[in-house]
């Protein structure tokens, strides 16, 4: 069984992914924060099928909070010495609409679409790197309200809470159940043996295995000959805790590499943009007159 993921295990391994690291350490740390469990919305209990439990929910964030925690990623981001970093903290500092920025990190917008666009091709880059993640611990707190609410019978590859492709899959106990882990919630989902998450193929001829030499069999690359896709899959006992699926993944980059270096890709942005609408919960009411 591999070790658990930890930041400083990775600040050892990886010392080039400081900046980085830093921006995600105080991303996974708000992770916990109860301020955000008020504005993880009401569900309604019927849903079509095959769509995520977040999807065209209004949210009501608290923006003082949210403007915490950007300064905080700004502060983070200038502290790692990495320019395209810094040039990512004076943008993240100029950016005055909060709920805009959610809104923009759970649809997982990008380019000239993210409130308060980048000047430079850099700060871009930098800029589309960091906005995903600004939502991350309203995600946590969504999965922990929310995931009982999750539809029996879920097949779709993509998260039943907030539409975002696995960043793993798990096959834990003895059994090997198979389950899918979110890297923006943490949330997980049952999923069957043998299938594409992206495409759903199922075929067998269609569906390769790539297993490393040096890692004993727990971890493999599970690829797809027709979309191309791969997905990591750890053997393990139980599931790794919901704050740790993204220092998970960012531990196994190993096996990213051995996938592109085979001509597999991951899929990127969300396998269901998400249809939401953010507001700041600490508006002041409207309230109208009405002549009689």
């Amino acid at each position: 069984m591999t070790a658990p993921a930890s930041i400083d295990a990775l600040r050892r391994q990886r010392p080039e992914w400081q900046p980085w690291l830093a921006v995600v350490e105080e991303v996974i740390g708000d992770a916990a924060n109860p301020v955000w469990e008020p504005a993880v919305p009401e569900i309604a209990i019927a849903r079509d099928r095959g769509v995520p439990l977040l999807d065209g929910c209004t949210i009501a964030i608290p923006a003082r909070d949210g403007r915490r925690l950007l300064d905080r990623l700004a502060r983070a981001a200038s502290r790692g010495g990495a320019s395209h970093m810094a040039s990512a903290a004076h943008a993240l500092r100029d950016m005055r609409d909060v709920p805009a920025l959610f809104a923009a990190s759970l649809r997982r917008e990008d380019g000239p679409d993210v409130p308060g666009a980048a000047r430079s091709q850099e700060e871009a880059e930098a800029i589309q790197a960091i906005v995903p993640l600004i939502a991350v611990p309203l995600l946590h707190a969504c999965n922990r309200r929310l995931s009982s609410s999750i539809p029996r019978g879920w097949t779709e590859g993509y998260c039943p809470v907030c539409g975002s492709w696995p960043a793993f899959a798990e096959g834990r106990g003895i059994e090997r159940s198979r389950y899918l882990r979110c890297g923006r919630c943490g949330g997980e989902w049952f999923a069957h043996s043998l299938r594409c998450a992206y495409c759903g193929m199922n075929d067998h001829d269609a569906l390769v295995a790539l297993v490393p030499q040096d890692n004993g069999g727990q971890a493999v690359v599970e690829a797809c000959r027709r979309c191309l896709g791969y997905l990591k899959t750890f053997t393990r006992l139980q599931g790794c805790p919901p704050g740790a699926v993204m220092l998970e993944d960012l531990a196994s980059v190993d096996l990213d590499i051995v996938a592109l270096t085979n001509g597999f890709t991951r899929a990127a942005g969300a396998g269901r943009r998400l249809d939401v609408t953010v507001s700041d919960s600490r508006s002041p009411r409207r309230f109208f007159a009405f002549n009689g």
